[in-house]
């Protein structure tokens, strides 16, 4: 047992080497006493030369936190830092200040000792004018107008920044404020009128308001002065806002400018210019769509004025190219009136309002034939429409009736069939599977007999056309099921007689 003991016991030493909490230095022999050999009585005495013991966790750990401890804290450093470079700012302020140099302007010792102090404890003490203050700053007349004797000392505590209220001082010294502003950035300018309005320094506020409205802005700066200003609630700052802000005689015109913009590109005659030019007007009306004030409430009717015209013109030039054998160049306006009409029932299906537009396009069925009789490398852009048509309604994008969708696809379907080849060869923008998947949603959301109907003729034309047709055999495999396999079983109606007995 006494055996037994003594093992268990070397097991849990032996452990607690592995891990560390103890050291295999306690373990060791003692060492023996040292003396000079026999045979060499003069050799010196040396020590032994011994590995040190290895560290234990506890000292592992002990060591750590003293290292932790010495090593100077990283928020100090950058707290320290900043201090330092606020103190650089604000040396490099009072250097040139009239009131820390009153001799050289003309002026005697100040009367009045002005103290700031920030939010974060800094303090910066001076000498200043009380003459000066109080006839610039209804503040400083308010704090020293009242009081009597030669010397007064004002404290202003917990400012957001000392730097901006010292200059706000030299300023107050100035004749010419804007040539003391110049080529300071709209930040520091933004800075200055806050602390002005709150000394109400009003030459200063003037000073800044003016440099605001004449200096450039970058965007994010204008969202800045904005937010200031409307912060700061102040009465004079109608010129600086005139930049950013429509009077409302104005904003009441956006139909016309509108109506305008889209006129311009839809005859512009440079080709490079007019897709530039779209690009940039879709943009724009698309980061007002995304956006949370949504502020171009451009009308309906106007939209639908410019899509007549532009139906119009395709219309024209299709009668014109198909009335003569050879006529090139009606061709190519055949394309650029497609390319505009696509462009406008864009606008349409980003602004929800393109209903009226699948019934307007599902009902020319003069189109639709002229649209045969013209070579598919010009006409192939007009069933792009109708392909941009079924993706919007098969995402939900538009939302027409039964009847309103069985006409598009029985005025348009086969025309597009026709033209899709041509289509996803001619422009890397045309996505086939987006087109295929808008045509397979808008067929699955007819009846079953009509599912029918345009399933088997796209069976057909895909057997004869293969890639060149688009691939809608998803749609054909949920219509097989929904007609053959899964259908629902129809229960009896629950038949109800009422009988009337005799009493």
């Amino acid at each position: 047992m006494a055996a037994f003991e003594l093992n268990k016991s070397k097991q849990q030493v032996s452990t607690m080497l592995k891990q560390g909490f103890i050291s295999d230095f306690f373990l060791s022999p003692p060492p023996s006493s040292f003396t000079s050999s026999p045979s060499n009585p003069s050799q010196p005495i040396q020590s032994p030369i011994r590995s040190a013991p290895s560290p234990t966790l506890f000292e592992m750990m002990t060591e750590e936190q003293t290292r932790d401890s010495s090593r100077p804290s990283t928020h100090l450093q950058s707290f320290d830092t900043a201090r330092m470079r606020i103190e650089e700012r604000v040396s490099r302020v009072l250097s040139g200040a009239p009131f820390r140099n009153p001799s050289d302007w003309g002026l005697g010792f100040g009367d009045v000792k002005l103290t700031i102090t920030a939010r974060d404890g800094f303090s910066v003490s001076m000498d200043v004018h009380r003459e000066v203050l109080a006839s610039r700053s209804l503040f400083f007349k308010e704090k020293l107008g009242r009081r009597s004797g030669s010397h007064h000392s004002v404290e202003i505590c917990e400012c957001d920044d000392v730097e901006v209220y010292l200059e706000t001082l030299v300023l107050m010294y100035c004749d010419d404020l804007k040539k003391k502003m110049m080529g300071e950035g709209v930040s520091k300018i933004l800075g200055l009128l806050k602390v002005c309005d709150s000394l109400k320094f009003n030459d200063g506020i003037s000073s800044c308001l003016e440099y605001l409205e004449a200096v450039p802005w970058s965007e994010e700066e204008e969202e800045r002065v904005i937010s200031n200003l409307q912060d700061l609630n102040l009465h004079n700052d109608h010129d600086v806002l005139q930049r950013v802000a429509l009077e409302p005689s104005t904003s009441s015109r956006i139909d016309d400018i509108f109506l305008r913009l889209l006129t311009g590109v839809l005859q512009a005659k440079d080709e490079k210019a007019r897709k530039e030019m779209k690009t940039l007007i879709s943009r724009l009306l698309k980061e007002d769509n995304n956006s949370t004030y949504n502020r171009l409430d451009i009308s309906k009717e106007t939209l639908y004025t410019i899509c007549h015209k532009c139906l119009t013109s395709l219309v024209h030039c299709l009668s014109e190219a198909t009335s003569c054998e050879e006529n090139r160049g009606m061709m190519s306006e055949i394309a650029r009136e497609a390319d505009n009409l696509e462009w406008v029932v864009e606008i349409l299906i980003e602004k929800r309002i393109g209903e009226e537009f699948v019934k307007l396009w599902s009902d020319q069925n003069e189109l639709g034939v002229l649209h045969s009789k013209v070579p598919v490398m010009y006409r192939h852009k007009i069933s792009r429409i109708t392909a941009q048509l079924c993706i919007a309604i098969g995402r939900g994008n538009i939302l027409v009736p039964k009847e309103t969708r069985v006409s598009l696809l029985s005025t348009w379907l086969e025309a597009l069939y026709d033209d899709f080849g041509w289509m996803k060869r001619s422009s890397r923008s045309v996505d086939r599977r987006l087109i295929e998947d808008g045509i397979s949603q808008i067929i699955l959301t007819l009846p079953l007999l009509q599912q029918q109907a345009f399933l088997m003729s796209w069976f057909d034309r895909f057997l004869e056309k293969g890639d060149d047709c688009p691939n809608i055999q998803r749609a054909f495999e949920i219509w097989w099921r929904r007609a053959f396999v899964r259908q629902p079983v129809v229960e009896p109606q629950l038949q109800i007689t009422v009988c009337d007995y005799p009493s």
